[in-house]
């Protein structure tokens, strides 16, 4: 079994359910599952856009990267995702942060993501989701988060919550 963490953010549309849909559908393929509070963050990079709602899922699994990368996109079809401007507003975004201590420079899936480490948006619900979760170099996302200027642009939102469903 490997730890493995997915990044999920909406900025289009019901954010929410998008972000409810994703883990209805990559949850079930996990042990121990867990997902982070949703939080409200500024885009960054790309055009101008809505604010992003953003939550991180965790939890262990067999599977290899491309099957789980394979079900990245299939919550993001099931969102109806368009990819016509790169960095720009989406109804739905799922990428793979992590798949244990494995790495690869592979173009369709680069282990670990090359910006999470940089990202609060990212960093800030792992934390939550996973206190313990390290990168596979050992780096401590914890150690990461608190090493950001602007974590304080992370905004929790304590009126919605998302679900790992049976």
């Amino acid at each position: 079994m490997r730890r493995v963490a997915f990044g999920l953010g909406a900025n289009l549309g019901d954010r929410v359910a998008a972000l409810q849909g994703a883990v209805d559908l990559i949850a079930p393929h996990l042990t121990g599952a867990t997902v982070s509070s949703v939080y409200e963050t500024a885009p960054v990079g790309g055009p101008e856009q809505p604010d992003y709602a953003n939550a991180v899922l965790v939890g262990d699994t067999d599977d290899e990267p491309h099957f789980l990368l394979a079900l990245a996109h299939e919550a993001e079809q099931a969102a109806r995702r368009t990819r016509d401007v790169r960095w720009g507003p989406r109804t739905l975004d799922v990428d793979v942060l992590v798949v244990g201590e494995l790495t690869s420079d592979d173009l369709a899936l680069t282990l670990p993501h090359p910006r999470a480490h940089e990202r609060a948006f990212v960093l800030v619900p792992w934390v939550e989701a996973d206190p313990d979760a390290t990168l596979p170099d050992g780096r401590r996302v914890l150690d990461l988060r608190d090493s950001l200027a602007g974590p304080a642009d992370v905004r929790r939102r304590d009126d919605v919550a998302l679900e790992i469903r049976a």
